[in-house]
């Protein structure tokens, strides 16, 4: 079998590229939401799954926690993504030929400046790399689409304008997920992801962060969501800097277990270099 990384999106899109920087080996299995992308891992047609979890600009991305800790998957790797958004035309346009621009509503606002100060109007469009192939299909010089160079590549258009996002620093985080665990220590920076849910007594999340802290242990990522359509069920998903077999680490997680009901392990990880 062919080996494949699956991603959310139409190719071209910045799961693609992703796909592209961490799996340069691997090929790219465009598929239409999340779930499309677990269960092409679970069910063998990848793999791998390259799934977006955060945006330093944005937040964490929508739906993602809530299906990471009933995936079957296990979280093998990290890739922190640069977003760099172009604006692309059919060949032959210029930037003064343009007067609209496609792309995702997540997008637009992040060019916001380099539209406005050449009076081009955003257009919002399903994905960035579907305004993109609209382009190329409209074959008009007056619309563009605000999308990866990797779309331009894909669809035949040329760069009109390069890296025009706001933000100079927009980066996106991505978790690669197998069937399998890789629970081996493969870098001296090692991350570990788990899940857990606190039990029903006073001050229980207070205590349960405690073991963390008196153990020097660096918790980087922690969110609360429900659970099971509930108010009163709430899971916490954590990322925290060190291996399970770090003695710390142990000490910080056994303390956990005095205080919650559930904990699952999601992965442990090198960590990518750009989070230094």
């Amino acid at each position: 079998m062919t080996a494949r990384i699956a991603f959310q999106g139409e190719p071209g899109a910045y799961s693609h590229q992703a796909c592209r920087t961490a799996r340069p080996n691997l090929e790219a299995l465009a598929c239409a939401n999340f779930e499309d992308v677990i269960d092409a891992v679970r069910e063998g047609k990848a793999t791998e799954a390259m799934l977006p979890v955060e945006n330093s600009t944005y937040g964490r991305v929508a739906d993602i926690h809530r299906l990471l800790p009933d995936s079957g998957l296990h979280i093998v790797d990290e890739a922190f993504v640069r977003v760099h958004i172009n604006l692309l035309g059919v060949p032959g346009a210029t930037l003064a030929d343009v007067e609209e621009a496609f792309s995702h509503l997540v997008l637009l606002p992040q060019c916001g400046s380099f539209l406005r100060k050449h009076d081009i109007r955003g257009r919002v469009s399903p994905d960035n790399a579907r305004a993109a192939r609209d382009v190329a299909a409209w074959g008009d010089k007056s619309k563009a689409a605000l999308a990866s160079e990797l779309a331009g590549e894909i669809y035949g258009l040329d760069v009109l304008a390069r890296h025009i996002e706001d933000h100079d620093r927009n980066t996106t985080r991505f978790l690669i997920m197998s069937r399998t665990p890789d629970m081996t220590r493969r870098a001296d920076h090692m991350m570990t992801s788990f899940v857990f849910q606190v039990r029903n007594i006073p001050a229980a999340l207070y205590k349960a962060m405690g073991g963390f802290a008196t153990n020097g242990v660096n918790m980087t990522k922690l969110e609360s969501y429900m659970i099971g359509g509930s108010f009163t069920a709430t899971q916490f998903y954590a990322d925290i800097e060190g291996h399970p077999e770090d003695h710390n680490v142990q000490l910080a997680l056994d303390e956990l277990g005095y205080f919650t009901s559930h904990i699952r392990i999601l992965g442990t990880y090198p960590a990518d270099p750009m989070r230094d």
